[in-house]
């Protein structure tokens, strides 16, 4: 959180008496933090200004990059703090909150980018000489402004189905949505130095090892045998068909998700695992559900919401309206109003509870109780089915890149307007 300027100006005059009370002498000069702007409420210091300008040049540094002129550095770096104090500002009105296990979770994501655990990230952010806990506090900052943005931009953002229509007829929208694979393979390698009775011995422990996995076994185990050969490769993660290797490509198409097949080339004997596609025909099943939550609050405990939500089920059962109930009684403000419809659903949709008591409810029957970290539920399940995701998927692909799209136009828009509405004193 920005401090507010009483409390940086408050900060510097104790460092001032401190330094009196200190006896400093009087023939040494003591510069205090100057303030370079004032925004609204909010002030920017120098050191701020210093400190941020350091780490810039040490980004540019690292990168190798050509650094701007120093004037135009600090006025672009000024002028980015101005718009953060402008946002974090709007976070404070707003109640914008990032709780320590949110912000923990982040950090644990970044140390997981570097493939470090959270200890082994803070140490080597130390080691860097830098302050582990100032990072946090900067990420921290971070989740507010992007949350600030989020809630002012997104809500001005809509994609019409005309627009995802359009753009699925361009080439660009054909060669977005073009259907992707995700492919691993495993390779014993044949030299030009082995012997025809080696190459066949390899061929057919290659045989043999996809025998297995025809078997049943999985394969990252079959293919993790050491003797008499090792495989080598890997996954090659998420390729659409263009940029899979030709010898792999004529092949991937044809198989379904968890095949595997066996192909030869000039370096050996490849086995190539079809792990997941997207883009191509994907059924999957799903459930339509609706449903009832109790929350428990201070005023109505655990035990009071499990009772409430158990009377619901009965007076359901005895014949009367679930819609209604749900209408009446619900805390699921997003599906009350629609009787408690949560519509269809796919597996991982639902938190684990929720889908454990769906997928063990007969079709028009009332589940009992279930407890979810959200409350007590009762649900119906009313309907299931088979269907095919994939136009689904694609047309959400779209929908994401058209709103990513308009996202940076209408945020630029929106921080040119803050700023304009700001009060700002450059000093």
């Amino acid at each position: 959180m920005t401090p507010s300027p009483l409390l940086k100006l408050a900060t510097t005059c104790l460092i001032l008496a401190a330094f009196l009370l200190g006896g400093v002498a009087r023939a040494q000069v003591q510069t205090l933090d100057q303030v370079v702007a004032i925004v609204d409420d909010d002030i920017i210091l120098a050191t701020e200004l210093q400190e941020r300008l350091m780490l810039i040049k040490r980004n540019i540094e690292q990168r190798d990059m050509e650094a701007p002129p120093e004037d135009v550095l600090v006025r672009e770096t000024l002028d980015r703090l101005i718009l953060e104090s402008i946002q974090l500002q709007l976070a404070n009105r707003y109640g914008v909150r990032i709780p320590d296990a949110q912000l923990d979770a982040a950090m644990a994501r970044m140390a997981g980018g570097s493939n470090l655990t959270l200890e082994q990230f803070r140490a080597a952010v130390e080691a860097n000489g830098q302050s582990y806990g100032a990072m946090r506090e900067e990420i921290r900052r971070e989740m507010m402004i992007q949350r600030v943005q989020q809630g002012n931009v997104s809500r001005n953002i809509e994609i019409s189905e005309e627009e995802v229509d359009n753009f699925l007829s361009t080439e660009a929208g054909a060669e977005m949505t073009q259907p992707e694979f995700r492919v691993v393979q495993a390779l014993v390698e044949v030299s030009k130095k082995d012997s025809k009775t080696e190459v066949q011995n390899k061929e057919a422990f290659v045989d043999g090892v996809l025998a297995s996995i025809l078997a049943g076994k999985r394969f990252e185990e079959a293919v993790s045998v050491i003797q008499p050969y090792t495989f080598k490769g890997g996954d090659l993660g998420w390729r659409k068909i263009d940029a899979i290797p030709s010898m792999f490509a004529e092949v991937i198409p044809n198989l379904k998700v968890g095949e595997t097949a066996k192909i030869a080339s000039g370096a050996g004997f490849h086995l190539v695992y079809l792990a997941d596609e997207r883009g191509r025909e994907r059924l999957v099943q799903q459930t339509e559900v609706r449903h009832i939550l109790i929350t428990p609050t201070e005023v109505m405990d655990d035990a009071a919401a499990e009772a409430l939500t158990q009377s619901l089920r009965e007076r359901a059962l005895e014949g009367e309206d679930f819609a209604e109930l749900a209408k009446e009684y619900s805390d699921d403000i997003g599906s009350a109003q629609e009787g408690g419809q949560l519509g269809w659903t796919s597996a991982g949709q639902m938190v684990p509870e929720f889908e454990a008591a769906m997928a063990s409810t007969e079709v028009g029957t009332i589940s009992e109780p279930v407890k979810s970290q959200f409350g007590w539920h009762i649900l119906e399940v009313t309907g299931r089915r088979e269907q095919n995701i994939a136009e689904d998927m694609r047309r959400q692909q779209v929908m994401g890149y058209l709103h990513d799209q308009k996202y940076e136009e209408e945020l630029e828009a929106w921080l040119r307007k803050i700023r304009e509405e700001a009060f700002v004193d450059i000093k």
